[in-house]
């Protein structure tokens, strides 16, 4: 079993990164050969801050790392060191029909009003995405509901490849079930995704954040005036509760029914302090490794070379059959 997974080095990791991804990756790499990447060259279909760009390469890797991603069992890197991912991108654009992105629905959110003016980076990037994971002949890939519709297209990709070159070139990767990433939402709003774009910091919980300011948030998040109820069916109407009951089974690897067996019956006014408590437990060791990570620019590049070298290692058999299956002659 071989993952491949990657994340955008966006900057202010919040709890939502930590729980709905990075908690799964360290999991992951117990089971399975991983490979994890920075996707900076998906950063780049639209506009960047150069230096803005390098620093949250750093700070992913920092967070990773910090997190329980062990670069001795994983190979952690980011794509601009591996050029072997753009070399397939071509030659898989050159193989992909256009219908296939216009389905796409991730650049029509994207893009909005503004397709016109958008990067055709923006468009092709699911191919990239696509050869992403099948340049390492991936047999596994962890997708969110977001994110089906891109494996979806990178089998299709590989097949039609496949058959086209009436060669078995690529492998066809399997989603990857596990356990249940969590899906946090909002602290001030249980109907919205907790994002770093929220222009309230109340909103989310940064990996940043001291206890205190843990602790203040979460007493601050939106809750209604009714007890936990015994039965999670019951809180199908109360979206923030049903979020900061989440939060809680997904920082105690438990299930959501099994922190109401445990707390039904109280009203937020216990259940709060008991979730600021259990957070400050389970954040404050990965803050304070991530602070300490973060200064240590010389280790961060050293675990991305390394990373780097041994991605390419694995890259370069699938590009070098791919090149042979379309007949491009290369020494």
């Amino acid at each position: 079993m071989r993952t491949v997974s990657g994340i955008q080095p966006t900057g202010n990791l919040h709890l939502g990164n930590y729980l709905g991804a990075i908690k799964n990756w360290v999991k992951l790499q117990e089971e399975s050969e991983c490979l994890f990447f920075l996707a900076d060259l998906h950063a780049i279909t639209v506009p960047n801050d150069p230096a803005e760009l390098s620093d949250n390469c750093r700070n992913m890797v920092a967070a990773l790392v910090a997190a329980g991603v062990d670069t001795k069992k994983s190979i952690l890197f980011n794509q601009a060191r591996v050029p072997q991912h753009a070399e397939l991108a071509w030659m898989l654009i050159c193989n992909t029909p256009m219908g296939w992105l216009d389905r796409m629905t991730q650049f029509k959110e994207k893009s909005g009003k503004h397709k016109q003016r958008s990067s055709l980076g923006l468009y092709g990037y699911p191919v990239l995405q696509a050869a992403d994971v099948l340049i390492y002949q991936a047999t596994h890939v962890p997708v969110g509901e977001d994110q089906k519709q891109h494996l979806e297209l990178a089998r299709d990709i590989a097949a039609k490849f496949n058959n086209d070159t009436g060669q078995e070139v690529f492998t066809l990767p399997e989603p990857y079930i596990g356990a249940t990433a969590a899906r946090i939402m909002s602290l001030r709003d249980g109907a919205a995704k907790m994002s770093k774009s929220d222009p309230s910091d109340l909103s989310r919980i940064n990996m940043t954040d001291d206890d205190d300011t843990i602790a203040k948030k979460i007493k601050k998040a939106r809750t209604d005036a009714d007890p936990l109820p015994g039965k999670l069916e019951d809180m199908e109407a109360r979206a923030e509760a049903t979020n900061l009951v989440g939060i809680y089974a997904a920082l105690e690897d438990s299930s959501p029914q099994a922190v109401l067996d445990q707390h039904a019956g109280q009203g937020f006014g216990a259940f709060k302090p008991a979730l600021a408590d259990l957070a400050v437990s389970k954040l404050s060791p990965i803050r304070d490794r991530y602070e300490e990570l973060r200064e240590d620019k010389s280790t961060i590049d050293a675990i991305l070379r390394d990373g780097a070298e041994r991605a390419q290692a694995l890259a370069q058999p699938t590009v070098d059959k791919t090149y042979a299956a379309l007949g491009l002659l290369r020494d």
